[in-house]
């Protein structure tokens, strides 16, 4: 008996060359490119002339490559922390949740601790965020270990749960007294505030040391080796011997307390203060730069930082070219959207009914 075949079917690549690979990246770039030039246009604009003052406003200036940088930081530590949760399949949704929880611990001690001196109050500051955000990791993988369940929804609701808890504290008991009328909390004294290097925070270097030492755990580690084995199938692990629940929460704890790391440094380091955009969307970007990257931490300081060249780029045309700033945020997305698409064509094929294949089976 005959079936008849579809007229498109998706089947799943093999292995693909890097050259291919990148041929493809390449003209996903351009298409975007191309795309996002002739919404330009339909606003009067010529899109050579955006792109270039994008490019100009991101690193054409030492203070624009600054703020550039400054981008990148958060996104690439908190890319780095969900690494090793998603390279373990356990879908950690909540890293912005867990960078405001972070910072909430750090700037309790940058508020109410200044007395202590500097470098023993920035280290208070870093490991009170990183066990609030580890300690946050840990609720979803408890559950997850302990009753099986769903950590994407469980994360996803943690994020909303630490907003609530930075907005509680921001009109209550955090408020500043001598703040005008919009409930805000004080900004940091000078020694609850990350010292400068080559004019960005010292939170650059913190996340490139990060990068590094995630990417040997991952690769050489002993524990980076259960994380993949976890990953690959938890029956095999189990089979192996590993205590996948151990596992599964020694991992979470770790992605959290990266992430509230991330949160501190966004705090002490940018911001100078704690407010509902010190996560700013950046867990959420931050998944889209760890996919991109195919959770490699040395790749995702370059995406990192091509998508903080977007973001300081789409800043500047809004006030050089008069353009919306919902427009710029179009053009972002136009470029991430084609990124994340030509990954589907790099892993997988679409077969056109007769096309290399008889239409028919039997």
């Amino acid at each position: 008996m005959e079936h008849k075949q579809p007229l498109f079917r998706i089947a799943k690549r093999g292995d693909i060359s890097k050259g291919r690979a990148l041929m493809i990246r390449a003209a996903a770039i351009l298409l975007a490119l191309c795309t996002g030039g002739l919404i330009v246009m339909a606003l009067g604009h010529n899109p050579m002339a955006v792109y270039a003052d994008m490019a100009r406003g991101a690193l054409g200036t030492h203070t624009g490559l600054r703020e550039t940088v400054k981008l990148t930081v958060p996104l690439l530590g908190a890319a780095v922390a969900i690494a090793p949760a998603f390279k373990m399949k356990f879908w950690n949704i909540g890293a912005e949740g867990q960078i405001l929880v972070g910072a909430i611990a750090a700037t309790y001690f940058g508020l109410y601790q200044v007395h202590l001196p500097q470098t023993a109050l920035l280290v208070a500051m870093f490991l009170a965020a990183a066990v609030a955000g580890g300690v946050w990791g840990l609720i979803p993988a408890a559950f997850k270990a302990k009753w099986g369940t769903n950590e994407t929804l469980f994360t996803l609701m943690l994020n909303y749960i630490a907003l609530g808890m930075e907005q509680y504290l921001q009109n209550g008991p955090w408020k500043d007294p001598k703040g005008t009328g919009f409930p805000i909390i004080a900004m940091f004294a000078k020694n609850a505030r990350l010292p400068k290097v080559l004019g960005v925070h010292v939170g650059w270097i913190i996340v490139l040391v990060f990068m590094v030492a995630m990417f040997v755990y991952l690769r050489y580690s002993k524990q980076g080796y259960e994380i993949a084995v976890v990953g690959e199938s938890e029956r095999t692990a189990r089979y192996a011997g590993m205590n996948v629940p151990h596992i599964i929460m020694r991992t979470m704890f770790l992605s959290g307390a990266i992430s509230g790391i991330t949160g501190f440094l966004v705090a002490a380091g940018a911001d100078y203060t704690l407010n509902a955009n010190t996560a700013g969307g950046t867990g959420f970007t931050a998944i889209t730069v760890a996919w991109l990257a195919g959770l490699n931490p040395i790749i995702m300081l370059f995406i990192a930082f091509f998508l903080a060249i977007l973001e300081k780029g789409s800043n500047t045309i809004q006030t050089s070219f008069k353009i919306p700033a919902s427009a710029a945020e179009v053009l972002t997305g136009i470029i991430l959207f084609f990124m994340l698409g030509c990954e589907f064509f790099i892993r997988y094929r679409v077969i056109i009914r007769g096309k290399g294949e008889s239409g028919h089976e039997h």
